[in-house]
């Protein structure tokens, strides 16, 4: 198992893409701590494994800090952190105030950024691994949520400078994330028929289950990642069929025998 007798540490882990990056490591052998501001409806567990819960506000610097030294003691090392805490409510920029939005900055770039201040010591320690979760919003026009597309745009930049300046005893990337199904794409897609035909948008003809992010924050903190630090790693499917070609005219190109 690729992660065997390390331990993890996953923020948000307790639903959602959280929960499937939890019991992915927790499959791969790692010891996970999760943590959230709520518990899981029920423990996580996978492989004859439970991951550990702690209550915890992560736009709170003093308890952040006080978390991570207590994983530090208490678990004897910290290999792994991965930033997946984060999300937005639907809100276009006139409809709310500068703080409004500050909040979903916060949330999403300065939150993980504490955390990683707070994990640095015992990583270097362990020779460990930053993973952060972003998202294609970070990358293209996020109308309704520009504030969280502007933060995960900051958090891949932020991952690039902390792989260079914590090299080479912490690898950072990141994972850019598509569409993803959980309990709260309704919210987003509609029923059953709308996430089908959100799905069929998708090269890959379907949104990714949480068990996808997973794996491949598995492959990032893994050795079999050792070389791999300051990247970008694309979770999306294939990413969008580009507009243009369902507007034009011509789909045809004739080829000459």
């Amino acid at each position: 198992m690729e992660l065997d007798g390390r331990v993890a540490v996953v923020t948000g882990g307790t639903r959602g893409v959280g929960a499937g990056i939890t019991r992915a490591f927790l499959r791969a052998g790692a010891h996970v701590v999760v943590c959230a501001r709520r518990p899981p409806d029920a423990p996580l567990e996978e492989a004859g494994r439970t991951a550990e819960f702690h209550p915890l506000d992560l736009r709170d610097e003093t308890a952040v800090t006080a978390f991570f030294d207590r994983v530090a003691q208490t678990c004897g090392r910290l290999d792994v952190l991965v930033n997946n805490a984060g999300g937005t409510p639907y809100r276009l920029l006139g409809e709310g105030a500068a703080a409004q939005h500050a909040r979903v900055v916060a949330l999403n770039l300065i939150a993980p950024l504490t955390a990683s201040l707070a994990a640095h010591g015992p990583l270097t320690a362990a020779r460990g691994s930053v993973v952060m979760v972003g998202s294609v919003s970070g990358t293209r026009p996020s109308p309704g949520t520009a504030a969280y597309g502007a933060a995960k745009a900051g958090l891949e930049n932020l991952a690039r400078s902390m792989a260079v300046e914590w090299a080479p005893d912490v690898r950072v990337n990141t994972l850019l994330l598509g569409m993803v199904r959980t309990e709260l794409s309704h919210l987003h897609y509609g029923d059953d028929d709308g996430l089908a035909a959100v799905g069929r948008t998708v090269p890959l003809g379907r949104l990714a289950e949480p068990s996808d992010v997973g794996e491949a924050a598995v492959f990032l903190a893994s050795d079999r990642a050792a070389y791999v630090s300051g990247a970008s790693l694309l979770v999306h499917g294939g990413g969008e069929r580009p507009a243009f070609l369902d507007a034009a005219t011509v789909n045809t190109v004739d080829k000459e025998s």
